[in-house]
């Protein structure tokens, strides 16, 4: 295959989305609003009752790839640029499905999906009510075994960019895969970079967070919570000094509030889109997919940051993670490309 350009690293979580109602969400046993990790057992209970729900001649559940990477990626790709997605899904009906919807979807999925006697592929079951709340039961599974032997140097070879996320540190093999990433990536004359994926994430890897951002890591993203958890200080700007010191470029987003980027010591805040949001899900994955299209085509770093907030707008003015309109016209009109 031609080498992609971006090449992202991440959870491969299939959603499963079907609308209900409270009333079955009561029944369920299902958290109204909130997500929730939930065990293989349970996950299999809620996939039969989806089943069930719809069965014979009502409409079925939908089955969107997702997981905070591959919905960068997807981004990335609908908005021009050449895209890999390395992840780990099962030889089972979801595992297929998101493989062959992330080819489709014009985002390459390197590793085939892995038969035998394996764990079954991530999934996030998702019960949408009608006043729009999402309430995810979401099934870690395979993807959260993804390891070094997943990750082929071969494929980095030409490809400028690589992007990380922060949930797979839950587990060894998750760093050991990254930091193989990462070294493949600079090996190959690109730039590695991570989001920090949430504070709890922060707060369970700290130590190892803060090695990544000094070390290997040439930009990092995070919003607020994040960077002031991972240095432990509730001064935002002092935490962003010390990963000034510690990284090449840092990015902080701020929900409403401008977002500031930093690159070698030079600083620019770039204010936010400001529009009723819809669904939030997915808006900082859609920073990341403008921020990382701007900074791969070698746009100034307040350009980049512009592009970030523009995707980030489109997305949450619509249900879903994903861009539904051309980001990439939004950028002519604003003269960005």
């Amino acid at each position: 295959m031609t080498t992609p350009y971006v090449i992202g690293i991440g959870n491969a979580v299939m959603d499963v989305i079907s609308p209900t109602d409270d009333a079955r969400l009561d029944a369920l046993g299902v958290q109204k609003g909130i997500m929730q990790l939930i065990e293989r057992e349970r996950s299999e209970y809620l996939m039969a009752a989806q089943a069930d729900d719809h069965g014979p001649g009502r409409a079925q559940a939908r089955l969107v790839p997702g997981g905070s990477v591959a919905n960068t990626l997807a981004g990335i790709g609908a908005m021009g640029l050449k895209t890999a997605f390395i992840g780990r899904v099962a030889d089972d009906a979801l595992g297929l499905s998101y493989a062959e919807q992330t080819e489709a979807g014009g985002t390459v999925f390197v590793n085939p999906p892995v038969g035998g006697d394996q764990l079954p592929t991530s999934r996030s079951i998702i019960f949408v009510t009608p006043d729009g709340e999402r309430s995810m039961n979401t099934y870690l599974g395979i993807s959260a075994e993804l390891g070094p032997e997943d990750v082929n140097p071969s494929v980095f070879q030409g490809a400028g960019w690589l992007f990380l996320e922060g949930y797979l540190f839950d587990k060894p093999k998750g760093k050991d895969a990254f930091l193989k990433a990462a070294k493949c990536c600079h090996e190959a004359g690109g730039q590695a970079g991570i989001a920090l994926s949430d504070p709890f994430c922060v707060d369970r890897h700290r130590a190892d967070f803060r090695k990544l951002v000094a070390g290997p890591m040439d930009y990092v993203i995070g919003n607020v919570h994040e960077w002031t958890s991972l240095y432990q200080t509730e001064d935002l700007e002092a935490a962003l000094a010390q990963a000034s010191a510690d990284c090449g470029t840092v990015i902080c987003t701020r929900s409403g509030d401008d977002a500031i980027l930093i690159r070698d010591g030079a600083r620019v805040t770039v204010p936010v889109n400001k529009v009723v949001p819809v669904d939030a899900t997915g808006a900082g994955d859609q920073f990341a997919a403008g921020l990382i299209f701007g900074l791969a085509r070698g746009a100034s770093l307040e350009a980049a940051g512009r592009m970030g907030c523009i995707a980030a707008a489109e997305v949450i003015g619509h249900v879903g993670p994903r861009p539904q309109r051309e980001i990439r016209r939004e950028f002519e009109a604003h003269g960005l490309i």
